[in-house]
């Protein structure tokens, strides 16, 4: 792997290959881009085959927070970080105090959080060595909800493209995954007259969400085949693939989860050759980052949720530049979070900073 020619193929800034003997700390850090301000992303706490694959993940992932906070509308530039490591382990304090070392010593370039493997506990020793640190315990809370309210504005959004109404009075939406997200999803649908069909890999969120908001449930390949108005996948990636579009009855994919289409170009293609409108992911489901600012920004919840509520304006920019440039709204996603990381590179600096640096 030829590192320096893959960091400047994928456009980062900066990779840090960290390391502490004591704890057994073995870490990566990416910086993707610092032009709308400095990086945010989670760290992920996961059991690689080599440190080759490590590296390229957090590359990936790293670009990936770009583009998502870009389109969010946020201060913020895109990084990410991997622990190397099995993270069932028990004995987490030094290892990740080790990490928030690593974190400080980039001087406020990279704000950390959690993510795959990793939680808030964990973060809480991340923050014993370093204040740049987001999702405590007791700070900004639950990001469900606020994600939740993300993907439903989407859904309204993508209803108002379709059909020139955004009310979903009547329509069925199918949601896969009934976790916290999809809890709170199914509660905003409901609340707007949808009518339910959910299935989930835990049969209790099936049985709770039927009885609180009068859902149908269904086994958990059925979900694909159900006539309904939108899909809504709301639990692991890429569902969007050669098996499954071919089955989908409906006219929207708006989701909560990340990374939905397997192959973005290809099934970004085989969703509009079905004439299924996409909202993509990663702008649907934004309200999870916007919670994590509004912990950094100091927002009250009240402000986090109005942030989510400008996704319902966001999704239509995408739906017209994909309009107006004739592509996939997958990209033109891109392209809006490009306009606007361009745009504020752009802008006029003020030099000198000196001697107030």
């Amino acid at each position: 792997m030829n590192i320096f020619d893959t960091i400047a193929g994928m456009g980062h800034e900066q990779l840090v290959l960290c390391q502490d003997a004591v704890s057994g700390y073995r870490g990566i850090i990416a910086i993707h881009s610092t032009t709308l301000g400095p990086a945010l992303g989670g760290t992920r706490f996961w059991s690689y085959a080599s440190d080759e694959d490590a590296i390229v993940d957090a590359l990936r992932l790293a670009r990936g927070m770009t583009y998502k906070n870009a389109v969010a509308g946020l201060n913020l530039g895109g990084g990410k970080s991997v622990i190397i490591g099995d993270n069932r382990t028990a004995d987490r304090e030094m290892l990740f105090r080790a990490h928030g070392r690593f974190v400080e010593s980039l001087g406020g370039r990279y704000i950390t959080a959690e993510d795959v493997g990793t939680s808030t506990a964990d973060m809480d020793f991340v923050h014993m060595e370093t204040d740049y640190v987001s999702g405590l315990a007791g700070r900004s809370g639950d990001p469900s909800p606020v994600t939740a309210h993300g993907v439903f504005r989407a859904i309204q959004a993508a209803a108002k493209e379709t059909w020139g109404a955004d009310s979903l009075t009547g329509r069925t939406v199918a949601v896969q995954g009934c976790g916290h997200v999809g809890y709170y999803l199914c509660k905003e649908l409901h609340e707007a007259g949808a009518k339910l069909v959910v299935t989930d890999i835990d049969a209790e969120r099936v049985k709770r969400v039927v009885a609180d908001f009068g859902a149908r449930g269904v086994d958990l390949d059925a979900i694909y085949a159900v006539e309904a108005d939108i899909f809504a996948p709301c639990a692991l990636g890429a569902v969007l693939n050669d098996q499954t579009i071919p089955q989908l009855k409906v006219e929207i994919v708006a989701g909560a989860a990340n990374n939905q289409l397997l192959d973005e170009e290809k099934h970004g293609k085989a969703l509009a050759k079905k004439g299924i409108l996409y909202a993509p992911d990663y702008v649907a489901n934004a309200g999870g980052v916007i919670n994590v600012y509004s912990e950094l920004a100091g927002w009250t919840s009240e402000r986090a949720f109005r942030k989510a509520d400008e996704i319902y304006d966001t999704v239509l920019r995408v739906f017209a530049i994909a309009k107006h440039d004739k592509v996939g709204t997958y990209l033109a996603a891109d392209r809006l979070a490009e306009m606007r990381i361009k745009t504020v590179g752009n802008m006029v600096r003020t030099w000198p900073q000196w001697p107030n640096k």
